[in-house]
């Protein structure tokens, strides 16, 4: 399988950061992991063969000239964000990246669940966010809100490939988990035609999320990872698959 990317497979975010603030989103084509991995997923936990998921991490560093390796978190639908300093080690459980440090790559991996990718307006801080609903629910925005240097009205923020409230149907419990917290978050849930769930929107979850605590620049948002079958994976259409990573880092 070719190992060259087509033009197109890799997302860069429509938001005016910095100029020293480098951000892609790998999609599914142009790797060397066969079906139902095909073909760009970096993910190790997947089941997907390990020199294969190697080859893409490699493709995907070679394809975005990241100036190091990533570091890839072990996600756990948590709300633990690590500071990545020149140190820090890789495979640490957590959700959540964070980086002062210049070339230093924040990553995240995503079919379905929502990636965010933070900024400041003067370019000093990245972070990379993986937020399923339950991740949501916990609070993982607001935390890493909290976490950054910068007041929550010079921030930047970017919501990437996640799925639509289309497809995300859930049942009553989970939205009122979310309905319960002090944020208003009933504009993000319609009825299904099944009674007692809903259709979910991430994104919406999101915004009010982050709203509530001050941030308003916020971008993105109108992908859906489940019915763009061609350029992204989606755990709920396919079960098995691989996964996107969504990158971030200060250049130096």
């Amino acid at each position: 399988m070719s190992t060259t990317a087509k033009p197109g497979d890799y997302l860069q975010p429509d938001w005016p950061a910095p100029s020293n603030i480098v951000a892609w989103v790998s999609c599914r084509q142009g790797g060397v992991s066969a079906p139902p991995y095909a073909s760009l997923n970096p993910a190790t936990h997947v089941g997907d063969e390990p020199a294969n998921v190697q080859r893409n991490r490699q493709i995907i560093s070679q394809q975005c000239r990241l100036p190091s390796a990533p570091v890839w978190l072990n996600q756990t639908h948590s709300t633990d964000i690590i500071e990545l300093t020149p140190s820090a080690p890789e495979h640490v459980d957590a959700d959540g990246a964070i980086s002062s440090a210049l070339n230093r790559v924040c990553v995240v991996q995503t079919a379905d669940c929502l990636p965010v990718l933070i900024c400041d307006q003067a370019g000093t801080q990245v972070a990379a966010i993986h937020a399923g609903w339950r991740g949501l629910v916990a609070g993982i925005l607001e935390r890493a809100v909290a976490r950054m240097q910068a007041q929550p009205q010079q921030l930047l923020v970017w919501l990437g490939p996640a799925i639509s409230a289309q497809y995300f149907e859930v049942g009553a419990e989970v939205r009122q988990q979310f309905v319960a917290l002090k944020v208003r978050n009933q504009n993000a849930f319609t009825a299904s035609h099944r009674p007692q769930h809903y259709m979910a929107d991430l994104y919406q979850l999101a915004r009010n999320q982050l709203q509530s605590v001050g941030v308003a620049a916020i971008y993105g948002g109108q992908y859906c990872s489940y019915a763009d079958e061609r350029r992204f994976y989606s755990y709920r259409r396919d079960g098995v698959t691989g996964r996107m990573a969504s990158l971030i880092y200060r250049k130096a």
